[in-house]
């Protein structure tokens, strides 16, 4: 193990007794170095339960026999395996029941965090998440300083820090993730998408190629308003079309994007934020201008049903905030978006039933969008939508033909 790793262990050996709840930090900047460390003090410890969130990057180097049980609140590809195997179970839970989850049934003792150092404390740096809220209701948080994350979260410092060790280089800075380029399916979809974004709306987009396609598209300024960061909110600040800070939980992209944020965090304009505020459905609802929200699906059934979490067994995806943004903006003035390709690897989207479960209800989704053509199904009966949707799918090989 690294110099840091065994500093680590030394400190978690104080911090975790038999039985204890452990809970590893959310998102790119998770905390991977504490990893071993965490597996050796819990095969020591005994009976140590593990809280995991989002992983969206390699698979943390843990070994499953050393914990009593496994949970991921979120998922996402570094814990596909874990799933996938029975090592892990997944709750299924939108992001914003995160924090009612994680304070009752699911309350860690202990979380194991990546923070950076300001002047006046320690922040959490590409993520705030659920993490935020734990940290101010009592939660203990050790965690190892980045000397490389940005310094990308609003709010006040930490109440209180255990250190456990500090990194740097690429071993401190967040996973990063390029998105590959738009296709030609993306850039029709995202046209069609632009044009339902009015000037000065809060647009909700996530990482991948149609984030990318869709600013391309917009051609008005607009205001982020996000579960997740991505690049595209950078390349909308160079066009001028970006109006105030963004908001988001997360970062999810590139060097460029977490160098972006961390100059805003220095200057005082923090871009990641609490889940507790990001993923608000009262906010998100009320708060001034239409919320234009644009989530994507992995299929989606004759009645407008959403599935995002994988099909035949598969753990793909995961339920993220795609309820949430879809049910405050078909609350409110500005428009849910379900956005898909009308195929993927030679088999339609639409399908007479879904191959996983139910992740967004139908009554939520106001407009759906493919490389063929948008099916608004605003005001019309269960009998319309499945005629709007069977339409747009219509030489796609859809389920009637």
């Amino acid at each position: 193990m690294s110099d840091v790793e065994v500093t680590a262990e030394r400190g978690l050996r104080e911090l975790v007794r038999p039985g204890a709840r452990i809970a590893l930090a959310d998102a790119c900047g998770l905390p991977s170095v504490l990893a071993r460390p965490l597996s050796r003090v819990a095969a020591r410890a005994g009976g140590i339960r593990l809280v995991l969130g989002w992983v969206p990057g390699p698979p943390p180097d843990l070994d499953p026999a050393a914990f009593a049980d496994i949970r991921t609140v979120v998922g996402g590809p570094g814990v596909r395996r874990l799933v996938e195997s029975g090592a892990a179970h997944r709750v299924p839970a939108r992001l914003s029941a995160l924090p009612a989850l994680l304070a009752g049934p699911l309350r860690p003792d202990l979380l194991l965090a990546t923070v950076v150092a300001h002047a006046d404390g320690y922040r959490f740096g590409a993520e705030s998440s659920w993490m935020r809220g734990l940290a101010e209701d009592g939660v203990p948080v050790a965690a190892v300083v980045s000397r490389t994350a940005p310094h990308a979260e609003a709010g006040d410092p930490l109440p209180d820090v255990t250190v456990l060790g500090e990194v740097d280089g690429d071993a401190g800075r967040p996973y990063a993730i390029e998105a590959p380029p738009p296709t030609p399916a993306d850039r029709a979809i995202a046209e069609a998408v632009a044009a339902l974004v009015p000037a000065g709306a809060r647009v909700q987009f996530g990482p991948g190629r149609l984030a990318g396609a869709l600013v391309t598209a917009l051609d008005v300024p607009v205001h982020v308003d996000s579960g997740l960061l991505a690049d595209p909110v950078v390349d909308l600040a160079e066009r001028g079309l970006l109006r105030g800070t963004p908001s988001a939980t997360a970062l999810h992209g590139s060097a460029r994007l977490h160098e972006w944020a961390d100059r805003l965090g220095r200057a005082g304009h923090g871009v990641v934020r609490p889940v507790e505020y990001t993923h608000d459905l009262s906010r998100l609802t009320t708060d001034p201008g239409p919320l234009v929200a644009l989530n994507t699906a992995l299929e989606i059934d004759l009645d407008g049903q959403v599935n995002v979490e994988g099909v035949a067994g598969s753990a793909a995806g995961m339920i993220g905030g795609h309820p949430d943004f879809a049910a405050a903006a078909a609350r409110g003035p500005g428009l849910s978006v379900i956005a898909l390709p009308s195929s993927h690897r030679g088999r339609p989207t639409l399908v007479e039933q879904l191959g996983g479960p139910v992740t967004t209800p139908s009554h939520d989704v106001d407009v759906v969008v493919t490389d063929r053509g948008t099916a608004d199904l605003r005001g019309l009966g269960r009998d319309e939508r499945r005629r709007a949707l069977t339409a747009l799918w219509r030489g796609a090989v859809g389920p009637n033909g």
